[in-house]
């Protein structure tokens, strides 16, 4: 992987590239950004640069033997760490590294659902376990056999719990020429001690055009699709890798016909969307059209607050946020977002979609036809 590669993050890129130039690369780092931004990429980008045999002004070589075994992630002393869906108290990541190379290899914005489909793990939990603790500290306690500097790249970090405490003293005194590359998305849930012991890498997620670009340069998807689907996808490639195959944008008239019998307090049609139409989504089609809703709101926001060149919307979509922002307060449209996003939460984590999309939309009659604030209210 060459930093050419990945899409966006001029600045990270350049920092990255400076802390080789003037030696100052620390030994561990935390890569902290959200899915589908590109950061495990940049790490494995940053590992090739480091240990390239040709290094050019902004890239490796990507033609050296160092570069090559990277660009297949068949590195000696390229080493990896990532959830797994263990089938045993002694399985590691290397249990799995050929799924993981093909799958990183194909998709290096690749999220956990992505992950979870390559292995057929169906709703069983991810984790980080003890023995893939002890396999890290036995392979980085052995020399290297041909690059400068050994590297282990653990994505998701997340999911050591504390089993990471074992591997705390090899993080603050590692073997010499060893690096620690640990790539997260969620800081409340790694280990305040790991976090301690790390230099962090925030990276932000990628701006609409940027997503769009890559669309219509790599995927050859129309310029009107693309812009359709990075605003869904609001920074996520996974998200949008996981709508290319979508014909068409469904979501839009979903979400009119479902906001009309809210605000109308129309229940029995409001009823027969969640009964109906939600589940038939399928999980990824919920979440996606959750974050949809999300980001349409937010142009809404947007607009009522004066800010309409920041308005990504055009056609229909656009005709709707213009209306709707002369509708409602912005109290009213901030409560909404927020149980919206809840809801995209539980549907994570396999809740009902009949029961969730039912509450959420009751909550959302109270907010917008009699505007009800919840307060404290305690959602599924």
């Amino acid at each position: 992987m060459q930093f050419k590669e990945i899409i966006g993050h001029h600045d990270i890129k350049e920092h990255l590239l400076q802390t080789v130039k003037d030696n100052r690369v620390s030994h561990a780092q935390l890569f902290l950004g959200p899915e589908g931004s590109g950061s495990l990429a940049l790490a494995v980008a940053y590992a090739q640069y480091i240990n390239c045999e040709n290094k050019q002004l902004n890239d490796s070589c990507g033609t050296c033997s160092s570069c090559r075994k990277y660009q297949k992630l068949i590195h000696p002393d390229l080493h990896f760490s990532y959830p797994f869906f263990a089938n045993g108290e002694k399985d590691v990541a290397t249990s799995y590294l050929e799924e993981w190379r093909k799958a990183f290899l194909e998709n290096p914005y690749m999220g956990l659902d992505h992950w979870r489909h390559q292995l057929d793990a169906g709703n069983k939990q991810a984790n980080i376990n003890i023995a893939e603790a002890h396999d890290i500290i036995k392979k980085l306690s052995l020399k290297a056999f041909e690059a400068e500097y050994k590297v282990l790249i653990m994505w998701l970090p997340e999911y050591l719990n504390t089993q990471g405490n074992a591997l705390l003293k090899l993080i603050e005194e590692p073997p010499a020429k060893t690096l620690f590359l640990l790539v997260a998305e969620n800081q409340d849930k790694i280990l305040n001690t790991i976090i301690s012991r790390t230099q962090l890498v925030k990276i932000f997620k990628l701006p609409h055009h940027d997503v769009a670009q890559y669309l219509i340069q790599e995927k050859s998807i129309p310029t009107e699709r693309a812009n359709e689907i990075a605003f869904i996808a609001d920074g996520n490639i996974q998200t949008a890798l996981n709508l290319i195959a979508e014909e068409s944008n469904e979501y839009f008239n979903l979400l009119i016909s479902w906001l009309r019998f809210i605000v109308t307090d129309s229940g029995l049609n409001f009823i027969r969307v969640c009964e109906e139409d939600f589940p038939k989504l399928g999980r990824e089609n919920q979440k996606n059209f959750l974050f949809y809703a999300v980001n349409m709101l937010r142009q809404i926001v947007l607009m009522q607050q004066g800010l309409q060149n920041l308005v990504l919307l055009q056609g229909q979509e656009l005709d709707f946020v213009k209306k709707f922002s002369e509708i409602f307060q912005l109290e009213q449209l901030e409560v909404a977002i927020e149980l919206l996003e809840k809801t995209h939460y539980k549907v994570e984590r396999n809740a009902n979609p009949k029961i969730l999309f039912l509450d959420l939309s009751l909550q959302l009659v109270l907010l917008f036809k009699y505007q009800t604030f919840p307060q404290g209210a305690q959602y599924i």
